[in-house]
């Protein structure tokens, strides 16, 4: 197969995608990376002037949507707007910096009132709607689900119940016979990221080491870039499991 081949295999072209956190990191970067494989890409998050920096920069084939994705109303409102084919979950807040006693019940659960309540929500609608046979709805936990995350409080248990919720997805989906797919992602911790990039500074200080040499050790960078490609490589090709490790060499099945 020559590369214009593999190009033509992932053209995306006539195909809505729905990206959630789509202003900035991870987000911006699929949405960046769809609408570059021609889909028509809706993008959702609570800060309008970040999102208006997407449509500036992507044109005619982003759609900003200014609102709060963990919102039930707001996920089954824009499932029955745009009929998305392509669904990715990628919004959530970033946790306080703090070991287990310096947080308080709020802060230790942040993640899990918004993005386990996000995924749960926009999970649940597409079931409901439901979206076409053939669709494809990818949600983002993190590389934190498989060995935990002391400075971030229930991070690593809300990134591993979002695996979880997935993957109960995807049997109802095939309980059913609705045909539509359902894989999480678990990208690794990188500085590339205005939230990874504080986290590497918080466990470098933990460990007592230089914020680059900590880095270093982690191997090379995950891009926004990268997450992007990944996402469409996914979106265009087979899934053969519900959860794949995410690191800078490329994307990794996951059986446990």
């Amino acid at each position: 197969m020559t590369d214009k081949d593999k190009d033509k295999d992932k053209d995306l072209t006539g195909t809505t995608a729905l990206v959630t956190g789509a202003s900035r990191g991870f987000g911006r970067g699929i949405a960046t990376a769809l609408s570059g494989a021609g889909a028509r890409v809706v993008g959702v998050a609570r800060d309008r002037a970040a999102l208006e920096e997407v449509r500036a920069q992507l044109g005619g084939s982003f759609t900003a949507v200014a609102a709060d994705a963990a919102d039930p109303i707001v996920a089954g409102r824009l499932i029955d707007a745009y009929h998305p084919a392509i669904l990715v979950l990628n919004a959530g807040v970033t946790p306080l910096p703090r070991p287990l006693q310096h947080h308080t019940w709020q802060t230790f659960s942040s993640n899990w009132d918004t993005d386990v309540q996000h995924a749960f929500h926009w999970t649940r609608e597409a079931l409901l709607a439901p979206l076409a046979p053939g669709s494809t709805v990818i949600t983002l936990s993190s590389g934190a689900a498989l060995r935990g995350s002391p400075l971030s409080g229930g991070y690593a248990g809300a990134k591993a119940a979002i695996r979880f919720l997935t993957a109960y997805a995807a049997a109802e989906s095939a309980r059913d016979k609705l045909g539509i797919r359902f894989v999480s992602l678990l990208p690794q911790l990188t500085p590339a990221t205005a939230l990874g990039a504080m986290y590497v500074e918080a466990y470098a200080a933990r460990e007592g080491v230089a914020v680059a040499a900590y880095s270093g050790a982690q191997g090379p960078p995950l891009t926004p870039e990268q997450v992007g490609k990944s996402v469409t490589d996914l979106v265009t090709g087979s899934i053969d499991q519900d959860a794949y490790l995410l690191t800078a060499a490329g994307l990794r099945p996951l059986t446990v």
